[in-house]
């Protein structure tokens, strides 16, 4: 025993344990996904209903989730055989943007199949997830379902939207992922009772073995994992009386579970709970240091908050300034009372009534505290940059000159977009629409953002987008012409965002444009139509197209302009008719870039059109697999001189200009 602590002890054994670690994480971490192994059978791993539709994970000697859409009776455990198509998860279309593909592969989740139909081979037989099914129907009789599956299961997809929004907003989302918080409580709740009972070793072991259990409940969730685990090697260490500092323990428990699976690198409660909890171990002696219990809150508060910021500066791109203060509220209310009260609701189902009025007070103060929020945006950070972070963060609280050095370089970031300002076309992939993104000299300039019905656009897309390349506002918006899919997220965009000026197009204003100017007016935001040009300091924006016709396409703006000597032209959607008017009355010729108009379609694009201005590199925004069939392959062929780029190939495109130079950038490989 006394040998086995000084290896565990010795500094050189954790040096060469880390680097054979990340020698393992590396080699494990390209997957190879053969989709002709069309798993058809498996067992039912997770169930979830959203109306019509059910989603299932189920699983054999892989995982896969599917969707189902009908009427099925379905329990954990169960062996089915399914029926359907195998596909891999997409991954994100645009720059910085929620990548679902990565998020399965951190379920160790590689396929999905879209599920024609589901046979029941055998019901489930185990007892762990007989109990687990028990749970889950039992907590479904609640009135307070949706909070309960939330604490005790770690399943928010119960939660009204707009309400968990309002908890991301204030940040304090993180209490209601089971965490570190609810881990520490249950065992401590457990440990409590049975020192009562008798005082032993014993004791923790059997908590272990409680946690062990939870993990299996919550789906092993990694905040779970990394709760469970630390538990029990702090209990070993304490048994073997070792001498390892709590973070080398951590350390050590993020990289096994990274060797079980690489793919927790994407996962975010993964980074966020490693993360913080590895600043609140370092920093403990701060936060024990005050006796007070809402300052050592506080404390906490902040330095999670301040440990975060890299994550969010790569995930959400904007933080609440007042997310500390909100925190002094929301953790002992959901910590001392809400929690303790759900736990015990599962055995004492009357409190299920007091629970709701819990509840109401959480939601009603949580959406209160979201309309005077104070947000920044914190624009994308790459690796390197989360490096200089992070060892500011550990150095700010060791020297207080750090901490003025931290503040400049936040403030830096914060503003990085406006300090070291270079043009840039973004041409952002919405699908079946168009979007693009005009940059220069400090200017934010929106031609077009895109609309597709029963898709929340804005929120997924757009949003996080601007904010990850720190746009605090646009400074104009310009609308082509009346078209959902040209202007379905305008209201969206007003309302997030503030907009020096609107530019619609010539001709009469349709029911969309109306329902915007409404909105504009009620905001002051300025607007006009049928112009002729816009000065963006050295820059001019020439509007081509100021004829009126007899359709909403062909009264679409055409905007040409050039930067540092290269040629932009935007078609909008007009057609071969306005294309034979800009011939008689332009000479356009050798445009660097044109915005093929209508999405490719063969009502534009004429042959005469394209030798005409010899574009030398052609974009066309399409969505994938379009009932259009758009890109038509006359206009394909029409552009072969052309370097043609497709959102739906290309996914979003970007034309940098740096030193004189255009540099093309785009999403998928």
């Amino acid at each position: 025993m006394k040998k086995l602590k000084i290896i565990l002890e010795s500094k050189d054994l954790y040096i060469y344990v880390f680097f054979i670690c990340i020698f393992i994480i590396i080699l494990r971490f390209n997957v190879n996904i053969d989709i002709s192994n069309t798993l058809k059978e498996g067992y039912i791993r997770k169930i979830e209903k959203n109306g019509e539709k059910t989603t299932i994970i189920f699983q054999n000697n892989e995982k896969i989730i599917g969707n189902y859409y009908g009427n099925i009776e379905l329990n954990l455990n169960d062996y089915i055989k399914v029926e359907g198509n195998i596909y891999i998860p997409s991954g994100n279309t645009n720059n910085n943007m929620f990548n679902y593909n990565e998020y399965l592969k951190s379920m160790k989740i590689y396929k999905m199949m879209s599920i024609d139909n589901i046979e029941v081979i055998n019901k489930n037989t185990n007892i762990l997830y007989k109990i687990k099914n028990y749970i889950i129907n039992r907590i479904n009789t609640y009135q307070n379902s949706d909070y309960l599956h939330t604490f005790l299961l770690g399943n928010k997809d119960y939660i009204d939207n707009d309400i968990y929004e309002s908890y991301s907003t204030n940040g304090i989302s993180h209490l209601l992922a089971i965490s570190g918080m609810h881990v520490s409580l249950l065992s401590s709740i457990l440990l409590f009772i049975l020192n009562k009972i008798k005082k032993s070793d014993i004791n923790y072991v059997i908590v272990i073995i409680f946690l062990l259990f939870y993990s299996f409940l919550t789906d092993f969730s990694p905040s779970i994992l990394r709760s469970f685990l630390l538990f029990t090697f702090l209990f070993i260490k304490r048994i073997l009386n070792l001498n390892i500092k709590n973070n080398y323990i951590l350390i050590f428990i993020m990289l096994i579970l990274l060797i079980y699976n690489p793919y927790y690198i994407y996962s975010l409660g993964f980074k966020f709970s490693f993360t913080i909890s590895f600043f609140l171990i370092t920093f403990s002696n701060v936060i024990n240091k005050y006796k007070n219990y809402f300052v050592k809150l506080f404390i906490t508060s902040l330095i999670s908050t301040i440990s975060s910021i890299p994550i969010i500066s790569t995930s959400f791109y904007s933080i609440n300034l007042l997310s500390v203060i909100c925190n002094m509220f929301f953790v002992p209310f959901v910590s001392i009372i809400l929690f303790p009260l759900i736990l015990l609701s599962i055995f004492i189902k009357p409190l299920d009534f007091l629970i709701t009025y819990l509840v109401f007070i959480l939601e009603y103060v949580s959406l209160f505290l979201e309309k005077i929020s104070i947000m920044i945006t914190l624009p994308h950070i790459n690796v390197f940059v989360m490096v200089i972070y992070y060892v500011l963060i550990y150095l700010m609280f060791k020297r207080n000159v750090y901490k003025v050095i931290f503040v400049i370089f936040l403030l830096i970031h914060i503003n990085f977009n406006y300090i070291i300002s270079e043009a840039s076309i973004h041409f952002i992939d919405v699908g079946q629409g168009d979007c693009t993104l005009f940059r220069v000299s400090n200017n934010n300039i929106l031609i077009d953002t895109g609309g597709i019905y029963n898709r929340e656009l804005s929120k997924n897309t757009l949003i996080p987008y601007f904010k990850s390349l720190g746009i605090r506002k646009l400074d104009y918006l310009i609308i082509t012409h009346g078209d959902f899919d040209h202007m379905g997220e305008a209201i969206n965009l007003v309302n997030n965002f503030k907009v020096d000026k609107v530019i619609f197009n010539c001709g009469e204003f349709n029911e969309l444009e109306k329902g915007l100017i409404s909105v504009l007016d009620s905001k002051g935001v300025i607007y006009d139509s049928c112009i002729e040009e816009i000065n963006v300091d050295d820059n001019k924006l020439y509007f081509l197209n100021s004829g009126i016709y007899d359709n909403e396409n062909d009264n679409s703006n055409v905007i040409y302009t050039e930067i540092d000597n290269y040629k932009f032209l935007f078609m909008g959607d007009a057609s071969l008719d306005v294309e034979k008017d800009m011939i008689k009355k332009y000479s356009i010729d050798n445009i660097d870039v044109l915005k093929v108009g209508h999405h490719g379609s063969k009502t534009s694009s004429s042959m005469e059109f394209i030798d005409s201005i010899n574009p030398r590199y052609s974009i066309i925004s399409v969505g994938k697999n379009n009932r259009y069939h758009h890109p038509n392959k006359e206009v394909l062929d029409n552009l072969r001189e052309s370097r043609v780029y497709r959102t739906d190939i290309d996914g979003g495109i970007i034309f940098n200009i740096k030193e004189d130079r255009l540099r093309i950038e785009k999403c998928l490989p």
